[in-house]
Formats: structure tokens, C-alpha cells, sequence
């Protein structure tokens, strides 16, 4: 392929080839799949953003032609051409090749492990890096970017200021029975972080309105579809800010996660087969219940659930189906709640605490609520919940120097790209995942 040519044809890429057509080009990416009808190639080529289709005739382009055939799947190629409409092709148009340049080819003797055909689970879990390629897999993964620009956009034009937790911690923070521990130095022990939240409540102190996005670890023993064991967090939190304010914030969030996906990842859900017009409904308000009321759901579906218990999948699925929206129930019993979160006045045994739980049965996305301002009562709870005092001591600084309401929320970015897309499991919306008997790759 001449320099020429390559001055020729501008680089661009699939996603905009719309753009293009008529116009002579240069795509950068690899071989995805192809088909052979006699003197004609109908490669399908990639490129991180989209795919495209290619057609090659011998008579028109020998070289070109001789290049492509026989071109093993995954081999890296810069293709020329000139995009042409074409309303049956993958994104509307394709490729009219003039000339290929291979960058690698794949060796015959080691070919592509994923194949155009169904795997097993476990499989495509090993194989991880390379089943990330699939279209499936990068539109999945696409849509998450969107949901973090998204989210991260609507915090900083609310004033919420980013800010960084720790992944190393002294203590827990959501109960002692799912920390990993680690081997700090010079013996000291620490744990990987379950929440950024003690930690923002600093820093909501200082600078008023925050919020932290990373990754958080949570050792539970779990094979349930909802569960890693690394996921990540938003997290803001607000000084001067009640359990109805973190509500709002939420359901605006959320609503607003959703929508951006519907309008500039339409491709993507096309891709997902997810039904678009079920998220154009997600708009607030959202409906809300206490959490008494969601007992009285259960029942009278049958369900043995009892005032004081907690809910898991199959409450939280049962609720849901209730509503076309996310469901917001509020006012849990304190007593299944963290030590730091904060009592009702007009009813001390249920906490200022909400969840929200996504529609169509993908569970709880948002846990949150008012956060308990008082010293003393944060000294008391810390003693009931077996909590060593001494590691939380510039915790509870935050109380003896302006002590204010203040609250906050965590939304798991994973089960809410989850329910996005409408994928089975949740493992497939982190690049990489985390789980109770995986860590490779």
C-alpha cells in the first residue's frame, strides 16, 4: 500500500463512516469475520468502535484480493476504500476495498480461540482478554463508558466536587465479615476498601458538596448473578443534606445515567437486543415506599418475609415487578443497618436509610440515607457493633469539630450497567471480572 495513498484517504473510523460516504478512506483495526462468494471477499472488519463490512473482487483488486483471502480472524489490518451506502451492511454502509495492508497475521497454526460459535461460560472467562473483542462485549462495555461520563457530568454540574478515597483502610466500614485483609508493611495489618464513604464524609466537611468514583472490594461468599468481588462506586455525599435530598439526587442521577445511554448508545442497546422504550421511561419521579409497606408487598404475593428481615434477590425481584421504574424503599430497621447511619426522631428503630431497586428484577442499585451526627451516639453504636474505637478516632473527629446533617449514597456502577443493558450476569459488564473462585485473567 503506497504512502500515497495513505495521504489520499483520511483515517477515520467505523462509528462515523456514515459520514464518509462516497469518500475514499483508511480504517485501522482487525479481521473479524469473512465470506467467500468465488471471485468476491466479504470481510467484516473492527475497530474498537463498530463493524463494518468490506467487498474485494479479484478482477478489480488482485493484489488487495490475494492479501485478504485466507486471512485468519483476528489479524490486524489497514484497509482503503471507498464507503458506499448500503442499508442491509452492519451500520447502514461498507467498505469498497482498493488496497489492504496486513499489520499481523494470526498464525494458521495457533488460530483465534473464539470462534464464530457458542462456548462455554468458564471458557469465555479465560479467555476474558480476547472475548472482550465480540461486538456483544465491546457494546456492553461502550455503554458503561457512557454511564460513567454521564454520571460524573451531572455530579460536577450539581457543584459536587470530585474526590479520592483510599483503597487501603484501618478498619471496616459496612461490617468486619467481608474485608480482605492485606499484608501492610512492617506487619501492620490493613483491608481493601468496602466503601469510600467514611472517607468523603472528610471530605464533604471541607469543601461542602463530594463525591468519589473507584473501586470497591467486598469479600462475600457469593454465586449470585448480582455479585463481585471488585466493583466500583459513586459515591457523593453533602454536608447540610437530609435522606429526602439524597432521594433526589438519586432518582436525578439515575434518570439521567439512563437517558444518555438511550441517546447516544442506541447502537449499542440495538446490539444487546435491549428494548429502549422500557429506559425512555425511567424519568423521575420515582415511586417510593417505606420499607413496612415493602413488607406487606411481600405478603400478599405470598412471600414469608417479616418486619425486621432483610431482603435479598428473590424480596428484591418481587418488589420490582411492582413498578415500571426504579422503586425507592425508605426507612429500613436500624437495627439491619450500619453503625454510622442515622435513627428516625418519630420512630428510633427505623434508620434515615433508602434503597433503590432497579426494574425488571436486577436488585438494588443505590443504598444510602442521613448519616448519624451526633458523637455520643456514633461512640455507642461503634461499641455495639464490636467496632475497635481506636481505629476510628479521626472518624470521629468529623463529630467533635462541626458536626452538621449530612448524608449520602452509593450507586454500584456494575449492577446498574446491568440492568441498562439487560444482560444475565453481571460479570460481563466489568472488563475484567472478580469473583469468589476467579481472578484470572
Amino acid at each position: 500500500m503506497s504512502e500515497q495513498a495513505h495521504e489520499s484517504a483520511p483515517i477515520i473510523t467505523i462509528e462515523h463512516a456514515a459520514e464518509h460516504v462516497g469518500r475514499l478512506v483508511t480504517i485501522r483495526g482487525w479481521l473479524y469475520n469473512m465470506r467467500e462468494s468465488g471471485k468476491l471477499l466479504f470481510p467484516i472488519f473492527r475497530d474498537g468502535t463498530g463493524v463494518m463490512q468490506g467487498v474485494l473482487s479479484l478482477k478489480e483488486q488482485p493484489d488487495a484480493f490475494a492479501a485478504l483471502k485466507g486471512l485468519p480472524q483476528e489479524s490486524s489490518v489497514i484497509v482503503i476504500g471507498k464507503i458506499q451506502a448500503e442499508p442491509r451492511a452492519p451500520g447502514g454502509c461498507e467498505i469498497h476495498i482498493s488496497g489492504i495492508e496486513v499489520i499481523q497475521r494470526v498464525a494458521d497454526s495457533n488460530p483465534y480461540p473464539i470462534q464464530l460459535k457458542e462456548h462455554g461460560v468458564d471458557f469465555l472467562l479465560d479467555q476474558r482478554h480476547l472475548w472482550i473483542r465480540t461486538p456483544r462485549q465491546a457494546s456492553i462495555l461502550r455503554i458503561r463508558a457512557e454511564a460513567i461520563r454521564s454520571a460524573r457530568n451531572y455530579m460536577d454540574d450539581l457543584g459536587y466536587t470530585l474526590t479520592d478515597a483510599p483503597i487501603f483502610t484501618p478498619a471496616a466500614c459496612e461490617g468486619t465479615t467481608t474485608l480482605f485483609e492485606v499484608n501492610y508493611i512492617d506487619d501492620q495489618k490493613a483491608y481493601l476498601t468496602q466503601s469510600g464513604q467514611l472517607y468523603v464524609e472528610a471530605t464533604a466537611a471541607a469543601l461542602g458538596k463530594v463525591y468519589t468514583f473507584g473501586p470497591t472490594f467486598r469479600a462475600e461468599k457469593s454465586k449470585t448473578r448480582r455479585h463481585l468481588t471488585e466493583f466500583w462506586m459513586l459515591e457523593p455525599e453533602a454536608a447540610y443534606a437530609h435522606l429526602e435530598d439524597m432521594i433526589e439526587l438519586g432518582e436525578g442521577l439515575v434518570s439521567t445515567v439512563v437517558q444518555a445511554v438511550v441517546k447516544n448508545r442506541a447502537r449499542e442497546l440495538a446490539t444487546l437486543g435491549r428494548d429502549a422504550a422500557k429506559l425512555e421511561k425511567i424519568v423521575p419521579p420515582f415511586p417510593r415506599i417505606t420499607y413496612d409497606d415493602a413488607i406487606q408487598v411481600l405478603q400478599k404475593a405470598g412471600n414469608p418475609a417479616k418486619w425486621g428481615d432483610d431482603f435479598g434477590g428473590d424480596e428484591e425481584t418481587l418488589i420490582s415487578k411492582q413498578f415500571e421504574k426504579p422503586v425507592i424503599i425508605h426507612r429500613y430497621p436500624a437495627g439491619m443497618k450500619a453503625f454510622y447511619m442515622a435513627t428516625d426522631p418519630a420512630r428510633p428503630e427505623l434508620a434515615l436509610s433508602f434503597d433503590m431497586i432497579a426494574p425488571e428484577g436486577f436488585g438494588e442499585i443505590i443504598g444510602g440515607g442521613e448519616r448519624q451526627s451526633s458523637y455520643e451516639t456514633l461512640v455507642q453504636r461503634l461499641r455495639e457493633h464490636n467496632l475497635p474505637e481506636e481505629a476510628f478516632e479521626w472518624y470521629l473527629d468529623l463529630r467533635r469539630y462541626g458536626s452538621v446533617p449530612h448524608a449520602g449514597f452509593g450507586l454500584g456502577l456494575e449492577r446498574t450497567v446491568t440492568w441498562i443493558c439487560g444482560t444475565e450476569h453481571i460479570r460481563e459488564v466489568i472488563p475484567f471480572p472478580r469473583m469468589l473462585y476467579r481472578v484470572y485473567p
